[in-house]
């Protein structure tokens, strides 16, 4: 009988963390879902999980913060009695603005959120993933991180730098039989978009090819494909979940 996989995926009380989760649940994955806050979300993400069958449990960290990482790591070998061997690195934030006016501080946060929680989880499970000479790593970045924004500097500087750490660590571990991967994610309808208007949804739906915004399941579609078995010849990639949109 084949091993059961035990994927950790951040920013998953909701939106595309919370999609991935239960994708991956459906296809008989144990979950471990972490969040910042909302742990009430989290848990109840969980207990839809635990209908399917597998081990799912919530836990509440804040993934730039390497002392809660290290937590959060002894907590999740508590609880399912192993280290993860798929990892998605989902937490992130946005912010948007005249690049004179960004602050030191929304560089830290940016940063902070956006890739020093990539590093710190991927250094935890850089180990254990090599002993066991398999694991799957998938890093949300963005289309921005790709082509660069406008008035979203920033945030496009701190995905490019997922692009960048994914394509050295493919390098590195893949020897280890160890893939490594980005998503850049197009137009998604999650709550990232509620500061837009329905006419700009529209307007940006109809500068899609496909003809519409994408959906967070799109994008677990993306993940599942990515951290399973069939996969294995594909690491150091960035796979545009974008609906054909040119940036």
């Amino acid at each position: 009988m084949a091993a059961i996989h035990l994927a950790l995926v951040t920013g998953a009380s909701r939106g595309i963390g919370a999609a991935v989760v239960r994708r991956l649940a459906s296809l008989g994955f144990d979950v471990a879902i972490v969040c910042k806050k909302n742990i009430e979300m989290a848990q109840a993400v969980a207990q839809e999980c635990r209908l399917l069958g597998v081990c799912a449990e919530a836990f509440a960290a804040d993934v730039s913060s390497e002392e809660d990482v290290s937590a959060l790591m002894s907590g999740v070998q508590t609880v399912f009695g192993r280290m993860p061997d798929v990892l998605v690195n989902n937490a992130g934030i946005a912010a948007a603005g005249v690049f004179a006016d960004m602050t030191n501080q929304e560089y830290d946060r940016l940063f902070d959120v956006n890739v020093r929680s990539v590093f710190l989880l991927c250094r935890a499970v850089y180990d254990s993933m090599v002993s066991q000479k398999w694991g799957r790593i998938v890093n949300v970045s963005s289309m921005w991180g790709v082509s660069g924004a406008s008035c979203e500097v920033l945030y496009s500087a701190s995905k490019a730098a997922v692009i960048g750490l994914t394509k050295g660590l493919a390098l590195e571990l893949g020897p280890s039989g160890i893939t490594v991967n980005a998503i850049a994610p197009g137009v998604i309808r999650t709550e990232m978009l509620s500061c837009y208007d329905a006419e700009t949804l529209a307007s940006l739906a109809e500068q899609t090819p496909v003809g519409r915004l994408g959906t967070a399941e799109d994008v677990a579609d993306a993940v599942a494909y990515l951290v399973s078995d069939s996969s294995g010849f594909v690491t150091g990639q960035v796979l545009g979940v974008n609906g054909g949109y040119i940036t």
